[in-house]
């Protein structure tokens, strides 16, 4: 197989913008695109929780948290493969045009019924389709905007998935409360459908990959796994992604509401404690889609990584809730910093024709380390209590900018070894 022609991976032509540029345009749509898809999103998922609630309480809303969660980290990692193969058009058109027609079917399933089982089949079907589009979606920012504008193009991209759950909650609330789950169903399928009319402008002119002869997808959906092994700024980067979503996971979802509980502060300062690491995450989004190509990376990457760590550790000892949410919004200012730059370090040292497979791990450090942290760090807390485990995940947060600093120092980019002819037998 001819290596250069594996480079020709579904993009437009021309296939590589100049890296002082970005396609502006399509960043834009993509971008709006994402803010109306992930909005309705949200919504839905309020929505669907709280219908839950009412038909089966927290089984119900157990049931349906797995069914939504479940398949969408399993087709991550076949979701790579598929992006690679096939390319991220292919992929993210028909998944798109399926959840819409998936979510406009639900609508009038749920208008007629009010059993639990129609939510759980669409939350699985969803699961699947939002799974096998995640590495796709991911692949497409490194086509328009390259080198250092990667980085103010991501941390755009970041600000849209801050800003979704703080509208989409609270939309999803009044959607349940002024109608009922269809109409929450119904506007799902109408942003999705924003999402996709986006898509066709996003992706507009892109071309198939070459098909690798003899390589099938089932062997492909192991690659992610593969660069890891082969890659040491890929592997170090992924420790560093894994390490900060894991520490953060349990104290951001499960201890904060324990903590202010022990306390006696009500239940009105988790929510505070949260809109100001939002607003923090946010602020610092936004500097950096103006900025970030003028801070250097070290200080976006391990900088903020080691105030995160010091963040976290510290949110677990304040006395008040005035002091903690100073604290949250802090440690969301460095988030909104650092998120973005690991994203951007990972997608800028893959290779180009394994950014689907690359882009699934990476999903799958952050997707599924939640309930991994949520089961870990629950357990460990009814032995060592909230405080001192909330204090453990600050500990485990360092390891985060020590991997950090050791991606820094590999090779740049990770490129895939050339396959070796077989040798001509010699004449007899």
């Amino acid at each position: 197989m001819d290596t250069p022609a594996r480079l020709d991976t579904e993009r437009p032509d021309p296939a590589r913008p100049d890296p002082s540029k970005v396609q502006w345009g399509r960043v834009g749509s993509l971008v709006g695109g994402q803010a109306a898809v992930q909005l309705g999103s949200f919504a839905l998922l309020i929505a669907m929780n709280w219908t839950a609630v009412q038909i089966g309480g927290t089984r119900a809303v157990t049931l349906l948290m797995l069914a939504a969660t479940v398949p969408r980290a399993l087709m991550l990692i076949f979701g790579g493969a598929v992006a690679d193969a096939l390319g991220p058009r292919f992929v993210l058109l028909r998944t798109t045009a399926a959840r819409v027609v998936l979510l406009g079917v639900g609508a009038v399933v749920t208008a007629n019924t009010g059993q639990l089982w129609p939510l759980v089949v669409i939350a699985l079907v969803e699961g699947v389709l939002l799974g096998l589009a995640g590495p796709a979606s991911g692949v497409l920012l490194p086509l328009f905007a390259r080198g250092d504008q990667l980085a103010r193009a991501n941390s755009l991209y970041a600000m849209v998935l801050r800003v979704a759950p703080i509208l989409g909650a609270p939309a999803g609330a009044f959607l349940i409360t002024v109608g009922e789950l269809w109409v929450a169903m119904l506007v799902g399928a109408l942003t999705g459908a924003i999402w996709l009319g986006c898509l066709l402008h996003v992706t507009h002119g892109f071309v198939r990959p070459e098909p690798e002869p003899g390589v099938s997808l089932v062997k492909r959906s192991g690659d992610g796994f593969r660069l890891l092994a082969r890659h040491p700024r890929l592997r170090w980067m992924f420790v560093a992604a894994l390490c900060l979503d894991m520490a953060f996971s349990w104290p951001a979802e499960v201890a904060l509401p324990l903590l202010v509980s022990e306390r006696g502060w009500g239940v009105g300062a988790v929510g505070v404690v949260l809109a100001a690491f939002s607003v923090g995450a946010l602020g610092s989004s936004a500097v950096g889609a103006a900025f970030a190509h003028r801070i250097p990376m070290f200080v976006r990457l391990v900088v903020t990584g080691a105030g995160l760590a010091a963040g976290i550790l510290v949110m677990a000892l304040m006395p008040s809730v005035v002091s903690l949410t100073a604290v949250a919004a802090g440690v969301g200012l460095l988030s909104g910093l650092n998120g973005p730059a690991i994203v951007t370090l990972y997608q800028q040292s893959a290779p180009e024709d394994r950014m689907g497979a690359a882009m699934s791990t990476l999903s799958l450090a952050g997707i599924g380390t939640a309930p991994v942290s949520i089961a870990v760090f629950s357990s460990l807390s009814l032995v060592l209590g909230v405080q001192s485990t909330w204090l453990l995940c600050g500990a485990i947060a360092f390891v985060s900018p020590f991997a950090a600093v050791m991606a820094l120092r590999q090779p740049a980019r990770a490129e895939e070894p050339a396959p070796v002819e077989p040798p001509v037998p010699a004449a007899v």
